[in-house]
């Protein structure tokens, strides 16, 4: 069995706004998330700027009792979850919730309560170890959550592969559909890792921008002068649906999942193959389950981290999967604007692919003002352009070598 799996629903929580229509106008408006950061103090650290989520409040959404049992990762995935399955239209009480599944990301988990725990422990000692914290840590707390939320009982996990995990848990969710495992799967990733760790693990390696004088500009991918990531925290949403399924019930249909390609480098922990060999395999992999020739992508939705090594290994595999067509290629970043949010970032940016389709508006690279001769695409520089897209894909990369790709489709 092979079907057809569309998305019918969006949710989204971002530094630049908390819900689809705040976050895609957002990316319209060419706003930055970016500003010094309100969490903790940061004078210790190299690094004082990253893109938070400001208007959200757990204990108003959720109720302040139930928010204090969950870490605030969950909290994200719940919040865009929810959105999701409401804009879908979904009536979950005249559905197979035996054919609904969930599979969601991150890359770290939940962090926030590593740490406050921590120092409960040093302080008070072990007996006063919350019974919520290994519940509130583990990685597939918000996956299990989001099936207690809604009362789902088919596939349910989590996924985690560094900045990779998102696109890992869509692509997946993905497959449970087409081969006639699921029906309906809600999918993302959600991460909320601005901590002193996360924040000092960061700047220790030296993977962070350190334009403290310029938060606004220092997310800046492909720029020749980038230094470095900007830390950001949110969560993206999608409720992927058997086009059948969907069609059947009347919904709304944002665009198609066309395919998916993933790889490894098998190479560093933490810097990926600098041709982008494997980058290019996984590209090549989603065109070819998508049944697409090269000329037929319009769009890439770039990993675009803003670093030095990334961003052009990433020109380098586009450049040697596409060949002449790179040159007509639309290539975008929408971490100039949101930062990078780890685990989630896939999610945010399907979700930005599927709107541009939606709209046939692709969004910009904010902070693009000196060309890298090493990366030398069509970055859609500064402000969004409005473009016949047809057929588009969107990467993401992480920590261990992870190489991700997914196609995605007008229908």
């Amino acid at each position: 069995m092979s079907r057809r799996v569309v998305v019918t629903g969006l949710g989204a929580l971002t530094p630049i706004g908390t819900g689809v229509e705040k976050y895609w106008q957002g990316l319209l408006d060419c706003r930055s998330g970016a500003n010094v950061l309100e969490a903790f103090d940061t004078k210790e650290f190299a690094v004082h700027i990253g893109a938070e989520v400001k208007d959200f409040d757990a204990a108003e959404y959720l109720g302040a009792k139930h928010a204090r049992t969950l870490d605030r990762f969950t909290h994200f995935a719940l919040a865009s979850a929810d959105e999701s399955v409401a804009d879908s239209g979904l009536d979950l009480d005249q559905e197979d919730v035996t054919r609904i599944g969930c599979v969601w990301a991150s890359g770290i988990g939940g962090l926030i309560e590593i740490e406050a725990t921590h120092l409960v422990y040093q302080d008070r000692g072990p007996r006063r170890i919350s019974p919520y914290f290994i519940p509130k840590l583990m990685v597939n707390a918000a996956s299990g959550q989001i099936a207690i939320r809604f009362g789902i009982q088919g596939v349910n996990f989590a996924v985690a592969s560094a900045c990779a995990s998102a696109q890992h848990a869509i692509g997946l969710a993905f497959r449970s559909i087409k081969c006639g495992e699921s029906d309906v799967m809600i999918t993302g990733g959600s991460e909320a890792a601005i901590t002193p760790l996360g924040l000092g693990g960061f700047c220790s390696l030296r993977a962070l921008s350190t334009r403290n004088d310029d938060p606004e500009g220092a997310s800046r991918p492909f720029s020749l002068d980038r230094d470095g990531f900007l830390m950001g925290e949110g969560a993206g949403a999608l409720v992927l649906e058997d086009l059948e399924h969907a069609t059947a019930r009347g919904a709304d249909i944002y665009c198609e999942v066309l395919g998916l390609g993933m790889t490894d480098d098998g190479f560093h922990i933490s810097a990926p193959v600098p041709e982008g060999t494997n980058a290019s395999r996984a590209i090549s992999m989603a065109l070819s389950e998508a049944g697409k020739n090269v000329d037929e992508v319009q769009y890439v939705n770039a990993h675009g981290t803003s670093t030095p090594l990334n961003d052009v290994m990433e020109t380098r595999a586009i450049r040697a999967t596409f060949g002449d067509h790179a040159d007509r290629l639309m290539v975008s970043s929408t971490k100039s604007q949101i930062g990078h949010l780890l685990g989630a970032s896939g999610a945010a940016e399907s979700v930005a692919c599927a709107l541009a389709l939606k709209n046939q508006v692709i969004p910009p690279t904010i902070n693009y003002q000196t060309p890298d001769p090493e990366c030398d695409l069509d970055y859609v520089p500064n402000e969004p352009r409005e473009a016949s897209v047809e057929c588009l894909i969107t990467n993401s990369f992480g920590f261990g070598g992870h190489n991700v790709t997914m196609a995605f489709g007008k229908i």
